[in-house]
């Protein structure tokens, strides 16, 4: 997972075009205060980061897919591979859907935009 690729961006809270400017205002998904803070633009290379209004609505799609894959794999792992009990699945279930709400929410919004944005090696940036 090197640079220039959509997964660096995505994982590592980076601008989409030049990859360097970080697009949450804070790394930490559990600041719960600010998790949700997005830079207005990239501080490295002036990227806008909100489009239009209403740009992100997509990443409720990618949040949702997302959130499937995490109860697929729950209960595969679960109820197919470990024969748990339905009441004790749906708790740990409930559990890791609260716990992973603000992750989500942030690779949502990183990879909605990364599906129109795509790095520039050559584009210049203003941070070391």
């Amino acid at each position: 997972m090197g640079k220039g690729t959509k997964l660096y961006s995505i994982f590592l809270n980076k601008c989409p075009r030049c990859q360097t400017g970080n697009f949450f205002a804070v790394n930490n998904p559990y600041n719960l205060k600010q998790f949700d803070q997005m830079n207005a633009q990239c501080p490295c290379c002036g990227e806008r980061f909100e489009k239009e209004p209403g740009y992100y609505t997509g990443a409720l799609y990618v949040s949702y897919a997302y959130y499937v894959a995490l109860i697929v794999s729950c209960f595969i792992l679960f109820e197919v591979l470990l024969d748990m009990d339905l009441t004790y699945f749906l708790l740990i279930l409930v559990a890791l859907i609260i716990g992973l709400t603000p992750p989500v929410f942030r690779l949502a919004r990183l990879t909605w935009i990364n599906f129109f944005v795509s790095f520039d090696p050559h584009i210049p940036t203003h941070c070391p």
